[in-house]
């Protein structure tokens, strides 16, 4: 009897948790538009350091153009790269090629926005 309690209270616990960290979906660009400073990048959501990141993120008029990149103790420009909302996600494309990452939206509010890349890394801006 005490398994099938446990197993209910662990299954209950599993639903609450899921939308905690459910994806938010994008309507339009709009959402996103506007310079944002990425603060930091996590491998997951379980991980305990951040890695510190220095990147600027500028969405306008369709395109994205991500500025300081660091590179082996140098910082560089990305040039501006198409990107679009499709199924509630953000794409934007890879510079010199015909494919996109893709993120998941999962907080956003006027100062701060989370994405979540398709291999389950977190970013985490602050607007500009």
């Amino acid at each position: 009897m005490k398994r099938i309690n446990l197993a209910a209270i662990l299954l209950i616990l599993s639903v609450f948790t899921s939308a905690v960290y459910a994806d938010i979906t994008l309507q339009s660009k709009e959402e996103v538009e506007g310079t944002w400073k990425l603060q930091s990048t996590k491998n997951s959501l379980t991980d305990k350091e951040a890695i510190p990141r220095e990147d600027t993120w500028i969405f306008k008029g369709g395109k994205v153009t991500i500025l300081h990149i660091p590179r082996e103790g140098k910082f560089y420009d990305q040039p501006p790269v198409n990107y679009e909302i499709e199924d509630g996600k953000l794409k934007v494309a890879l510079v010199g090629s015909n494919r996109f990452d893709v993120f998941s939206l999962v907080e956003k509010d006027d100062k701060s926005m989370t994405l979540k890349g398709k291999f389950g890394g977190y970013y985490y801006f602050v607007k500009k």
